[in-house]
């Protein structure tokens, strides 16, 4: 199968059409002149003003200072100064990444008062590629399991009584709410992913190192990755071509050079080889889950990829208390406020902070050698297939007063943080509902520094099928 990219309708989009036009529409309305970046982000901070106070995804938002920096964009996209599919697209940053002059507060209370100096690498690609910033967006505390009790929780758009997903909470309640078009999320055990399959959003988990994490709070630092969400795998493209690339200033930072991926995501699959463990994919998983991503098979298999039965190297010992890495470096990344501010902390961060700081040495050791060993059969297993087809979440989104969750097995992990202690790169993307229309997620992952071929394998499954253009009921 061919693939393009989707072509922008005759009529202007308004209202609820232009609130959900995807990145490479409103780019290609910019390129006719039909459309200007200073009427998109007025009517996104018309919207946001009249939702968020229901779906609380905003931490901050400054009117003026946004609408500003629209006019100059405008102002430097009709002398041919800035250009690409970035030009005048609202996004969103995560309350975790730095914003000159603004609070990076990270979805806490210890840190409320840490205003940044100068903006983070990210946001500074983003804004050179002629990104506007339209606010900040809440999250867990501190990229942890759950939000500060003592601070607004975003709301689901597509269910008010189901969690929006964590970290990145807000941004994707901002995206599925039509209040941006893109948002940056961070990633330690599946921030970017847990939101993205919440929301019926695509979200990237690129290669550790591929995006610089300079100016962006740590939870636990050898896991955290930084990416981009969005409505789409071409809108993901768009972002990550701005956002990733060598930054001297991180010291883990990719030297490798970055593909154009928007221009690349539309070439076809034929051939690609994409494995599938089904036992992998069944245990511990709800059926419609389960039956929504075997069926996705089906459909990359239409666009020319070929699939392959794969059993995945045993998780064994490094599973069940995977989530002791986060919290161990989550100790030393808190060691400034916590414990001395404990009283500022949420109960639950703090137990688990509390927990990271007795942790017994020969414990973390041996999770840290399961990893490695896990990482080194997954890149074998990489010999015989290009992508690994997965669930992002082994269930539905569940109800809010079900989280946070028991899970001594590390089910609820599985499929997410094994891949951040690798650090491959993942796509979490729509691939079905279930009967009372809640989202479910498909992902892939890939080998180290193939985002191409994801975001390729990502556009030609939703060039086949409309899963992702599903919009929340937001009345």
């Amino acid at each position: 199968m061919t693939a393009s990219r989707p072509t922008v309708a005759a009529a202007l989009p308004t209202g609820e059409n232009l609130a959900y036009a995807e990145i490479s529409d409103l780019a290609a309305l910019y390129r006719q002149r039909r459309l200007s970046p200073v009427d998109v982000t007025r009517a996104t901070l018309d919207r946001i003003a009249a939702y968020d106070g229901t779906f609380h995804a905003f931490a901050l938002v400054d009117p003026d200072a946004t609408l500003s920096e629209a006019k100059r964009v405008a102002f430097a996209m009709e002398r041919a100064q800035i250009k690409g599919p970035l030009a005048g697209i609202p996004i969103a940053v995560k309350d975790l990444c730095d914003v000159a002059g603004q609070p990076t507060a990270a979805g806490t209370l210890v840190w409320r008062d840490r205003v940044a100096a100068e903006d983070s690498t990210v946001v500074r690609r983003l804004r050179e590629a002629g990104a506007i910033i339209v606010g900040r967006t809440r999250m867990a505390e501190a990229a942890s399991g759950t939000h500060h009790p003592k601070l607004p929780v975003p709301v689901n758009p597509w269910n008010r009584t189901r969690v929006p997903g964590i970290s990145s909470s807000g941004s994707a309640v901002a995206l599925a709410a039509g209040l941006c078009a893109g948002a940056i999320g961070t990633d330690t055990g599946g921030s970017i992913r847990f939101p993205s399959a919440a929301c019926n959003l695509t979200g990237v988990k690129p290669t550790f190192g591929r995006v610089s994490r300079r100016g962006v709070a740590f939870y636990a630092p050898s896991l955290d990755h930084v990416g981009p969400m969005a409505r789409s795998a071409i809108d993901c493209a768009a972002m990550l071509t701005a956002m990733a690339g060598f930054d001297p200033e991180d010291p883990v930072s990719r030297t490798e050079v970055v593909p154009d991926y928007f221009a690349r995501a539309i070439r076809p699959v034929g051939g690609v080889r994409i494995g599938i463990d089904e036992h992998y994919c069944s245990e511990g998983v709800d059926p419609s889950v389960r039956d929504a991503v075997l069926a996705s098979a089906a459909v990359f298999a239409g666009a020319g990829a070929e699939i392959r039965s794969i059993s995945l190297p045993s998780l064994g010992e490094l599973l069940p208390r995977i989530i002791d890495l986060a919290t161990a470096e989550g100790a030393v990344t808190h060691a400034d406020t916590f414990p001395a501010r404990e009283t500022e902390y949420g109960p639950v961060l703090a137990a688990a902070l509390h927990r990271g700081r007795t942790l017994a040495l020969d414990h973390y050791v041996r999770l840290r050698l399961a990893g490695t060993m896990f990482a080194g059969r997954l890149a074998a297993l990489f010999r015989d297939v290009d992508l690994i087809l997965c669930p992002s979440w082994p269930v539905p989104p569940p109800p809010i007063d079900q989280s946070p969750v028991a899970d001594p097995k590390g089910l609820r992990l599985k499929f997410t943080m094994p891949f951040n202690v690798t650090g491959n790169p993942t796509i979490s993307m729509p691939c079905g509902v279930t009967p009372d229309g809640m989202p479910l997620s498909l992902q892939l992952i890939g080998r180290h520094l193939e985002e191409e071929l994801l975001l390729r394998a990502g556009f030609a499954f939703q060039q086949a099928s409309d899963w992702h253009r599903r919009l929340p009921d937001l009345h």
